[in-house]
């Protein structure tokens, strides 16, 4: 009689509806933060994104990675901040996709939660954290190298 009383439980459990906003976080830094979505695989990515002047700053919590985000650079001296909250892990790697392959743009810092820059990085990075915390990674041009860095591109967090 038991395990017919537990089998019937874990049934009635199982078929309960799943709630579809469980796997999206939404995250606000400031009053002035705008929340984008980006679809990633089945889940959505929540964000807040900030633009000053010419730079966009993009604040995502750890618990999100993997994650993709999509934007674009309006001039040379553009420049994204991805603000990763409550990192917590040992490793973080990066990917820059341009949509145009000439365009100049990478890593350029990683900021660890201590205050520490680590740099600069190619379109590809890998970092062994030390700490937890919040850290930062810097996008933009790179000055060592040739090429417009205004256009559109992804990056990929994992």
């Amino acid at each position: 009689m038991k395990k017919l009383v537990f089998l019937f439980s874990v049934f009635l459990f199982s078929c309960q509806p799943k709630n579809s906003d469980a796997d999206s976080v939404s995250i606000k830094d400031s009053a002035t933060a705008r929340e984008d979505t980006i679809s990633l695989s089945k889940s959505a990515l929540k964000i807040a994104r900030e633009i000053k002047n010419d730079t966009i700053v993009q604040i995502v919590d750890s618990r999100q990675i993997p994650f993709g985000l999509h934007d674009e650079f309006t001039s040379d001296v553009s420049e994204l901040i991805i603000k990763i909250k409550d990192f917590d892990r040992q490793n973080i790697s990066g990917e820059i996709v341009p949509e145009n392959p000439e365009m100049n743009i990478r890593f350029n810092q990683i900021r660890l939660p201590n205050g520490d820059f680590h740099g600069p990085f190619g379109r590809e990075m890998m970092f062994k954290a030390r700490e937890n915390g919040e850290i930062r990674l810097i996008i933009g041009k790179s000055n060592m190298a040739s090429g417009i860095a205004s256009g559109k591109f992804s990056v990929f967090v994992r």
